[in-house]
C-alpha cells in the first residue's frame, strides 16, 4: 500500500506498525518524533499504531549541535 514520508510516496506492507517502519528506514525510534495525518503518535504506540494507505506520515529527527 502507499503512503507518504515527509512527503514522498513509499510502498510499505499492509497491518506495518510505526516502530516497524522506522526499523525499515533505519531510524532510530529515540530520537525521532512521528506524526501521522497531523496527530502525533506517542513513543509508547509505536509498535500498536498501524499504518494505513494514504496517510500522511512525517518523521521529525532530533540533531545535536551549537555553538
Amino acid at each position: 500500500m502507499q503512503v507518504l514520508v515527509n512527503g514522498e510516496p513509499m510502498e510499505v506492507e499492509d497491518s506495518v506498525n510505526i516502530a516497524a517502519l522506522l526499523a525499515h528506514l533505519h531510524i532510530k525510534p529515540e530520537r525521532v518524533a512521528v506524526e501521522v495525518n497531523l496527530d502525533i503518535v506517542p513513543k509508547a504506540t509505536y509498535g500498536a499504531r498501524i499504518v494505513s494507505a494514504g496517510d500522511r506520515i512525517e518523521i521529525v529527527q532530533f540533531v545535536g549541535g551549537g555553538c
